[in-house]
């Protein structure tokens, strides 16, 4: 135990390592409140630099090796630049590596830039080119962030004043993205733990449950406190997930946490895991323990029931962390970032609400041996979990056949296999079907009847899927909808492919498909391209194969006809797959500035541009950039609300076509 206690304080030092992201924060502000044509005013840039880190300034030789701070201005004829970047009151220091002195900022920095109003309204842009650095180790980070006259308070909203002689500043506006943090300590552990019992719905844990009654059954019947074990299990789990799920995100990086959600040996590992499972609870074998580890659990009775429990709560954690991370995608992505309370009590009040349905379900076994014993209905119980087992571990399957494109796990052969499981159940009900272990059953009882009804009428919804429907409650268990080799709804006028938007031919279409015969791109540089010539704004869908909510997103909202419409004719689309395999070609493989590491696929590309630029690692996540890569609208997640979605897309196309971007 101290051995581990000693590991977990060194991972925890380690944090330091992995939480650089954006040391650095900008705020815009004019000198001067008021000017006329004629007038020289100065433009102030203020940063803001966390503790621990230097920004270099400007006024040293950019030959020396640091890279100076520097402003690039984008000519228009509103303005002129008088003189050069100024940087107000920079510390000296000396470089031993470089051998030169060089100026810098602590904690706060400054710089000013003249420019004379030549005409009104005053309209300027550039970016902001400069070098953080850690004082602990070295490690530098190069940034480049825009700016333009609204980032200093000038909006369209004034520019009749403008026009009339005089212009006050608006309020002073900081260049930075809205965050969850910036809402609020209490908001961000409430949102937590409405995502945690969100998790619960996921198709991760429901295969869980059967082990967890099979696991409490067998430890109700050795006798002691049932409620202490359950007690342990929840607080196990909360720790697990708050431990694990934090620094694992810190040291790794959200990036490989997603590649291990969707790589295939975890996936078919889990789902083998599920089948030798079913394949018990159907009766073919008993899952027994051995026989010394037996023994020993007798000698200590109590210290073994507690690692079982225990044991049950890392299983679970573990097998549903697969479904749960892009849930919890946010919260995790800030651990890389810095923030270190703050996902810590995410996660703490996440995995709160994960483990509060589990903690009480661990006590029901117990509840369970007041039930009569005769007619071999705890049996029963075995075989129809062991069936729901079966089916639902397919998921872990398909989410490895999606990023990997074998092929052999198709929407309608994911459906085949449901419909004959669920139809197999519905006769064991009915006690159509006898299996090992079964007592005979000459009458069937009310409870069971009510059951197969269910299941039958379950089995009926789900046979119109292997034609093309839908199935919306299901949209996010399934294999998308562009694996289906025989969609009828794909031959609706409301669903045929056009190529409207496109270009050229796009890159990976022969793997990566649009639903609802939307046509697009699933390259970042091609579609904006396209984007600039047809002058539309660029749609981003970050999304992922093994994505449940996205399944989700596109079956209940993208369907809509309001929505169809507005993403075929207003905009260039590009679906940008954080989880896909496929390896890109070498002279395409680049280093990140995120985390140092080689990117060789096209997911580990995408999901790299998505933290890298948009500080955000949770999929679906809906972006919208102008042509010149701008942000149009801030981005959205998921929202099954289609009215909200529509006025996501009405505004952010009334705000391009009005030149206005954030």
């Amino acid at each position: 135990m101290k051995n581990i206690l000693l590991s977990l304080f060194v991972l925890g030092v380690g944090l330091a390592q992995a939480q650089v992201l954006r040391p650095n924060e900008w705020t815009f502000e004019l000198a001067q409140k008021e000017y006329k044509i004629g007038d020289e005013i100065d433009l102030v840039f203020k940063a803001t630099i966390e503790k621990g880190w230097h920004l270099y300034s400007s006024d040293f030789d950019p030959d020396l090796g640091p890279m100076v701070t520097e402003l690039v201005f984008t000519p228009n004829s509103s303005y002129a630049l008088v003189g050069g970047i100024r940087a107000i009151n920079p510390k000296k220091g000396y470089d031993e590596i470089f051998e030169g002195d060089y100026t810098y900022f602590q904690e706060k920095g400054e710089f000013r830039q003249t420019i004379k109003v030549l005409s009104l309204p005053l309209t300027f842009s550039g970016s902001i080119n400069y070098q953080v650095c850690t004082d602990t180790d070295g490690r530098c980070i190069p940034f480049e962030d825009d700016f333009d006259q609204s980032s200093f308070g000038i909006q369209a909203a004034v520019k009749k004043k403008a026009e009339a002689g005089a212009v006050k500043s608006q309020q002073k506006t900081t260049a930075t993205f809205e965050k969850p943090e910036d809402k609020g300590l209490w908001a961000f552990v409430l949102f937590a733990f409405v995502t945690g019992l969100v998790a619960l719905l996921t198709p991760c844990v429901f295969p869980m449950i059967p082990m967890t009654v099979t696991f409490f059954l067998k430890e109700g019947e050795k006798g002691g406190n049932p409620v202490r074990k359950a007690v342990i299990f929840g607080i196990s789990i909360v720790l697990i997930f708050t431990i694990i799920g934090t620094l694992t995100a810190v040291i790794f990086g959200a990036d490989t946490l997603n590649n291990l959600a969707t790589h295939w040996f975890p996936n078919i590992l889990v789902f083998l895991i599920f089948f030798i499972f079913a394949l018990s609870f159907l009766g073919l074998f008993e899952i027994t323990l051995p026989s010394s580890f037996v023994n020993k659990m007798d000698q200590q009775s109590d210290r073994g029931g507690l690692l079982g429990v225990f044991f049950m709560a890392f299983t679970l954690a573990l097998v549903s962390f697969s479904c749960t991370f892009p849930i919890v995608g946010s919260v995790l992505v800030l651990s890389t970032q810095g923030k270190f309370i703050m996902p810590i009590l995410g996660m703490l009040s996440f995995s709160l609400a994960f483990a509060l349905p589990f903690t009480l379900f661990a006590i029901f076994p117990d509840w369970l041996k007041k039930m009569p014993k005769s007619g071999g209905w705890l049996n029963s119980v075995k075989v129809v979990l062991g069936l729901l087992e079966l089916a639902l571990g397919l998921k872990f399957l398909s989410v490895a056949d999606q990023a990997y494109h074998w092929g052999i796990l198709d929407r309608e052969i994911y459906l085949a296999f449901w419909i004959v499981i669920f139809a197999f159940l519905g006769f064991y009900l009915l006690g159509k079907i006898r299996l090992p272990h079964d007592s005979p059953m000459e009458k069937v009882g009310v409870f069971r009847l009510l059951l197969s009804i269910i299941t039958f009428t379950f089995v009926v919804y789900l046979i119109p899927g292997m034609w093309g429907a839908p199935l919306k409650a299901l949209s996010g268990y399934l294999p998308p909808m562009s694996s289906h080799d025989f969609d009828l709804s794909s031959m609706q006028a409301g669903f045929v492919a056009t190529e409207e938007n496109i270009c050229e031919p796009p890159k990976y279409a022969d793997k990566l498909h649009f639903p609802h015969g939307l046509e697009g791109y699933f390259d970042f540089d091609q579609a904006m391209a396209c984007a600039r010539e047809q002058n539309k704004p660029l749609f981003i869908d970050f999304t992922g194969h093994g994505c449940v909510n996205c399944r989700e997103m596109e079956a209940r909202v993208w369907s809509d006809p309001k929505v169809l419409k507005r993403l075929r004719e207003d905009f260039v689309l590009v679906a940008l797959y954080v989880d896909d395999r496929t390896e890109l070609p070498e002279s395409e493989w680049y280093k990140s500035d995120y985390d140092g590491k080689v990117k060789k696929t096209i997911g580990k590309k995408n999901a790299d541009y998505q933290i890298r630029v948009y500080n955000n690692n949770a999929q679906p996540f809906y972006v919208i950039l102008d042509k010149d890569e701008n942000l149009v609208i801030q981005p959205r997640g998921y929202d099954l609300s289609i009215e909200g979605f529509v006025s996501f897309l009405d505004e952010a196309k009334a705000r391009y076509q009005r030149g206005e971007h954030l």
